[in-house]
């Protein structure tokens, strides 16, 4: 442009003129450097480019080690989108995985615009992929039978067969249950010839962790009573198997719960009763001693030692029925997987439904007073055979509270964070629906009595004492192996030290004497 204009300013004035040869100066020497820079882009854009590519080349690598996370991640995890194989062993690619292959494309086609990029991709491509190799290598070496065909169902769960054989030592010889942590088997102990029940958890990630917490409270009750005296179930082994985490127990009946079940819902004898609830307390006293709280006290997780039974025929609602009575009551407490230790983090929301303490309900914190709610939840349902608090609903399950037990103190329902109360009082309906069923199916705790004779009246009133609202107002363990109710436990069938047993009656005694 300069250079066109030249001609007709060369007759202006000095200044004129001498501005004009510093433009077309300037306009060469524009030219001849961006055309042997970059004849197409001028330098501004060019600059900017270089450092899009640059942020480019780094969104890249961050992609990259993404994917490489994710596939090892894959590669130890077998959700119910990632299988590791099938049966003719062919590998399974799930969605992630072809989200990692496109970033892998795209990378590719990004990397070609820097030799140095090149470089450091093939450096970190070659460390992930010996790291899969050594994954593999490690997969492939575990000790097992059916190593090549491993694999899971959509829910996580391993799929198996009778006679298989885990770690070249357990041999599958039959399930024995199923819940939402994975499967218990039983098997037999090739080495030591004897049969086991074996816990194997789903290869889900929460699973698997809490699993490893389980193990972790199993080991330091066994450290404390390495002969079960407190009637703990006790942990024989533990392996990981392609990354469903399995621990061996011993050989178990059935609970307490399932019994019930099998005997159409028909209550246990009171003595039954009384045993049960005896073992419970002194089992999960241990627990508080130790500063643990078991947070999932419930029949399921009460197993007999010897679930043989006898039929006997009585008479229920008018009419002869065929009843199973258990032989032997001799029962261990289960299932550590949400115990927790009086240091450790506590969860907001513990325990079964209707098995959870007013605390929990109302997320005022909770402690070791939760365990004795769920124990006085579960010695009605084994005098009734029904559930005490048949509810899925929070506050519908404060209402049975209120009608079972009394009003709910206001100082909880001031202190409580939640929207289930207004001015101190339950926000509840009474002439809805929800209300109606709860009045028509609760009555105060003592109308549910079967009898009146004393037994039954010290049975309620340890329930009543173990339902208390305020957690510090509730009966401790302690309190209640020293209750009436338990007076009548035969000398045969009392648990630890005699003089112990003998020092908590004069104890109780001497408190009642004051």
């Amino acid at each position: 442009m300069f250079g066109l204009s030249l001609p007709c300013q060369l007759i202006q004035g000095p200044a004129i003129r001498t501005w004009n040869c510093v433009a077309h100066f300037a306009n060469l020497l524009w030219c001849k450097f961006n055309y042997t820079a970059n004849p197409i882009m001028p330098r501004s854009r060019r600059r900017h480019h270089s450092r899009s590519r640059t942020r480019s080349r780094s969104r890249s690598h961050s992609c990259d080690r993404d994917r490489d996370t994710k596939r090892r991640k894959i590669e130890n995890y077998d959700s119910p989108q990632h299988k590791r194989s099938d049966s003719s062993g062919k590998t399974h690619r799930s969605r992630v995985f072809d989200r990692g292959s496109s970033n892998e494309r795209r990378y590719k086609r990004s990397k070609k615009r820097s030799p140095g990029s090149r470089r450091r991709h093939r450096h970190r491509h070659d460390r992930s992929l010996s790291r899969r190799k050594h994954s593999r290598r490690s997969y492939s070496t575990d000790q097992s039978s059916r190593a090549p065909s491993v694999e899971d169902d959509e829910e996580g769960h391993l799929i198996y067969r009778s006679g298989d054989i885990l770690q070249d030592r357990y041999k599958i010889l039959g399930t024995l249950g199923e819940g939402t942590f994975g499967k218990v088997v039983k098997v037999k102990d090739v080495e030591m010839d004897h049969n086991m029940a074996l816990k194997i958890i789903k290869n889900v990630e929460k699973y698997r962790e809490a699993a490893k917490l389980e193990i972790h409270v199993l080991e330091k009750i066994g450290e404390r009573d390495p002969d079960s005296t407190f009637l703990c179930v006790r942990m024989l082994d533990w392996f990981d198997y392609h990354g469903h985490m399995c621990i061996a127990f011993q050989m178990l009946g059935l609970s307490v719960f399932d019994f019930l079940k099998d005997n159409n819902y028909h209550p246990y004898p009171l003595e039954q009763v009384r045993h049960i609830g005896y073992q419970l307390c002194f089992s999960v006293k241990f627990l508080h001693e130790n500063n643990l709280t078991h947070t999932d006290l419930k029949p399921e997780n009460i197993l007999f030692v010897d679930a043989d039974f006898e039929t006997t025929n009585v008479y229920s609602n008018k009419r002869l029925r065929e009843v199973k009575r258990v032989k032997r009551t001799d029962v261990r407490l289960i299932d550590f997987g949400s115990a927790t230790f009086d240091h450790e983090h506590h969860s907001t929301i513990v325990s079964t439904r209707h098995y959870r303490a007013p605390e929990v309900i109302l997320e005022l914190g909770w402690s070791q007073p939760c365990d004795v709610w769920s124990i006085g939840c579960i010695l009605f349902e084994l005098y009734l055979g029904v559930t005490l608090f048949q509810t899925h609903d929070n506050r519908e399950h404060l209402a049975m509270m209120q009608r079972i037990l009394g009003e709910i103190p206001i100082r909880m329902a001031r202190k409580t964070k939640t929207k289930y109360f207004h001015r101190g009082k339950l926000d509840w309906d009474e002439k809805s629906s929800a209300g109606r069923y709860v009045r028509n199916n609760c009555k105060p705790l003592m109308r549910y009595r079967q009898s009146e004779e004393s037994d039954h009246m010290q049975l309620f009133n340890l329930i009543l004492r173990m339902l208390e609202y305020e957690p510090l107002q509730r009966i401790t363990l302690r309190e209640a192996l020293a209750h009436p109710f338990f007076d009548k436990i035969p000398a045969h069938l009392r648990l630890g030290d005699p003089q112990g047993s003998v020092d908590i009656r004069r104890e109780r005694s001497l408190s009642i004497s004051r």
